[in-house]
């Protein structure tokens, strides 16, 4: 007669369940963040490839017209997240790729600058809660010592959102002239559609909770309730779970802000003028490049990056997040994006912002990690918001003060400086929050 382990079985329950949500659910939220990310930063392919100049935009227009989107976006952030927690990821994530993906529709037949900014802010608030309500729904399905594994893998879709992203955007720009419109005009509605189709399959494929969940067997939804619960417990009873005040005044939330402010400032700078820069390579160089070959050599920084952000949040899941999985990334990452441009050849200047993309792209996934150590509940709905609305200031920022300090000094140089600054001051930041968050909970 064989005796059945309790601790053995109890792993095999584990596995299989982590396994299922790795399969079945984070594929399609990261499906809905390639799609976020595309529409978002769409207007980082059309700008150059005509956009600018039928619209009669300035560097600084254009940085303006990208960042207006974080206005909206952030007035909405954490009233979204508490409306997600009160109604369910299913039926708010649904509603909200709908609204969005109709207002970038609305994107194919912009005809001034002045609609250009009404339909970027409106964007914002279509999509205000969407990144966090993601980050939030993940970090409620596992218990915190899979949390860094399984954001990684939803962390991907952004980078692959360029490596994919691009040469489709591209190809659509290349379509030109088709059914009367510009290139540009004819991306913005390709990569619309999507939005919508996916918001309606969202409404009926995305389960809120392990209970509403058909293809988890009975033993795997009672274990991760029972892990999940146990961690709640853990975190109320330090004050700061289901307390959204508390939250919001929590010392470690405000910190972890100003980290996350660097590090999107970093990314956005590289999301919005990378084809920018790309373009500028025939003045800088003598080189020439179709429309397709620069939404190739746009996608060239991201595959690293995605390859990057894997095997580094692997080796965070190994040994547990420690602050030097945030920390050396950014330094590299502050280090890197100055020294770009410094570079005497179009396959020098790549290499380097890859190293940069890289680094940015490894940060983040282990960075999210890190909110759901200490909050839970409606506190972690709106402390994550919180943390994704400060953190997004920088969305507006660094477009709009790259393009109006470029348009100042005619330089492209010294935005790039200010870019590097602020990564390293997240950096340093990084280095310092060891002795305030809380290790990952130990195993039961």
């Amino acid at each position: 007669m064989h005796t059945i382990n309790p601790a053995a079985q109890a792993d095999r329950v584990e596995q299989s369940a982590i396994s299922k949500i790795s399969w079945r659910l984070v594929p399609f939220i990261a499906l809905m963040f390639f799609i976020n990310f595309l529409d978002r930063t769409a207007i980082s392919f059309a700008g150059p490839n005509g956009m600018t100049e039928d619209l009669g935009l300035t560097a600084a227009q254009f940085g303006f017209a990208a960042g207006i989107f974080f206005f909206g976006y952030i007035v909405l952030e954490i009233p979204s997240n508490l409306a997600l927690h009160k109604f369910g990821a299913r039926k708010w994530l649904a509603r909200i790729m709908v609204s969005w993906g109709i207002v970038s529709l609305l994107f194919t037949w912009v005809s001034s600058s002045t609609e250009l900014y009404i339909l970027r802010f409106l964007l914002g608030i279509a999509e205000a809660g969407f990144f966090p309500g993601a980050i939030l729904f993940l970090s409620t399905w596992v218990p915190s010592r899979h949390r860094a594994k399984i954001l990684a893998l939803f962390y991907l879709a952004q980078p692959l959102t360029t490596v994919i992203g691009a040469p489709i955007a591209s190809a659509l720009i290349q379509a030109h002239g088709a059914f009367g419109l510009e290139g540009w005009r004819i991306m913005f509605f390709g990569v619309s559609v999507p939005a919508i189709i996916v918001g309606i399959v969202t409404w009926f494929y995305l389960p809120d909770r392990p209970n509403d969940a058909k293809w988890l067997s009975q033993d795997e939804k009672d274990w991760l309730n029972g892990e999940l619960a146990k961690e709640d417990k853990v975190k109320a009873g330090g004050g700061h779970g289901r307390m959204t005040g508390a939250a919001l005044k929590d010392g470690r939330v405000w910190l972890l802000s100003a980290i996350y402010f660097g590090l999107i400032y970093g990314l956005y700078a590289l999301a919005f003028f990378l084809p920018t820069i790309i373009g500028g390579f025939e003045e800088k160089f003598g080189t020439k490049f179709d429309v397709f070959d620069k939404g190739l050599i746009t996608a060239v920084p991201y595959l690293p990056a995605a390859i990057a952000l894997y095997f580094w949040s692997r080796d965070a899941s190994k040994r547990g997040v420690r602050v030097w999985h945030i920390g050396i990334p950014a330094l590299v990452g502050a280090l890197s994006i100055p020294l770009a441009l410094s570079m005497n050849s179009p396959e020098a200047t790549i290499a380097v912002i890859t190293i940069t993309a890289c680094s940015i792209f490894s940060a983040l996934p282990n960075f999210w990690s890190i909110p759901g150590r200490f909050l839970s509940g409606a506190g972690a709905a709106a402390g994550i918001a919180l943390i994704n609305t400060i953190g997004n200031l920088a969305g507006f920022a660094a477009p709009y003060i790259t393009g109006a300090v470029r348009d100042a000094t005619g330089l492209f140089e010294l935005p790039m400086y200010i870019v590097g600054g602020l990564m390293f001051v997240s950096a340093i930041l990084a280095f310092s929050i060891g002795g305030k968050i809380k290790e990952p909970l130990p195993t039961a």
